[in-house]
């Protein structure tokens, strides 16, 4: 026996569903802007905290003497707060990383975009993709028992902790998000601009070199740009296999200290709250903060400048 079907349910039931499907279209922007707002409100709280420690820090120790200073002793009773020898480890070790890791991955984004078929394509790039999921402290270790000992049967007088193998590690780290990035700014260029040089004469490298890339040269830059952050903010790598002597030097064969390894080492030892060994936490948290915000303006800079240009 067939059931019978009532045409005032069927258009009540299509009331409902209108009704509900009305409710989550008012319902699901409020929802989404309440998630930004969150995000907004952490990042402020965040300034805040770390701006207000990091006032009371200078309150003790003058401003000019912490970014001019070349020694660094939280510890005793002659304790000095120069931050250059930790911004010196970070430049040096994040500028080690993106020698090994930008051409690299160009030149990996280059095969996969231009030279790979879509089969090895396919294949590879996930298994680039995989070093991106290995976690920062086997790298460390791998800096450390592995990278140091051949780098010091190269270089002569080569530290047990230094500063040039974990940059080199760190640039190895960031090679997947490099050559993945700008893959996927390469692959967006449209075929018409490749045909057309094709149909004009040009080689396969000639298009890439002066078509794909310059074409794509925005989200190659925003690439670098991330790898730079990454570079900069990375902590575990620099801790095991950088050491944790504060000093001022450029030799990559001496052990230093990067900002965030010297965060780590505050956080892990006994700072009493309140102390300025307590504070200069905070206040070096908020150069590295201040730093990595300005190299993010400036690689948005480029990379508008380099969109409006192509």
């Amino acid at each position: 026996m067939e059931k019978t079907v009532n045409v005032r349910d069927l258009i009540k039931k299509n009331k409902n569903t209108m009704n509900i499907s009305r409710m989550s279209e008012k319902l699901m922007p409020k929802i989404l802007l309440g998630i930004a707002v969150i995000s907004i409100l952490t990042t402020i709280g965040i300034v805040i905290t770390l701006l207000a420690e990091t006032i009371e820090f200078f309150k003790v120790v003058s401003i000019i003497e912490f970014f001019t200073g070349t020694v660094l002793k939280p510890l005793g009773e002659n304790a000095q707060f120069g931050v250059l020898p930790l911004l010196t480890g970070t430049v040096i070790s994040s500028t080690i990383a993106m020698f090994v890791a930008i051409p690299i991955g160009l030149m990996t984004a280059i095969f996969l975009s231009e030279y790979a078929s879509e089969k090895l394509r396919r294949t590879l790039k996930p298994i680039l993709e995989v070093l991106a999921g290995i976690p920062t402290i086997v790298y460390g270790f791998f800096a450390f028992t592995f990278v140091t000992p051949l780098l010091q049967k190269i270089v002569p007088g080569l530290e047990s902790t230094n500063i040039l193998s974990p940059g080199i590690v760190m640039g190895i780290m960031i090679i997947p998000m490099i050559a993945s990035l700008s893959e996927d700014a390469m692959s967006s260029v449209p075929n018409a601009m490749r045909e057309g040089a094709l149909g004009l004469g040009s080689t396969k490298l000639e298009v890439t070199w002066k078509v794909v890339i310059p074409a794509a040269m925005s989200g190659i830059v925003a690439s670098f740009v991330l790898g730079i952050s990454r570079a900069i903010g990375e902590t575990m790598i620099v801790t095991i296999a950088s050491g944790s002597s504060k000093n001022f030097t450029f030799d990559v064969t001496q052990s230093m200290q990067t900002m965030t390894a010297y965060i780590v080492e505050v956080t892990g030892g006994e700072a009493p709250a309140g102390s300025t060994l307590y504070y200069s936490l905070y206040a070096v948290a908020m150069t590295l903060f201040v730093f990595t915000l300005i190299m993010n303006l400036i690689a948005q800079y480029i990379s508008r400048k380099y969109r409006e240009e192509y």
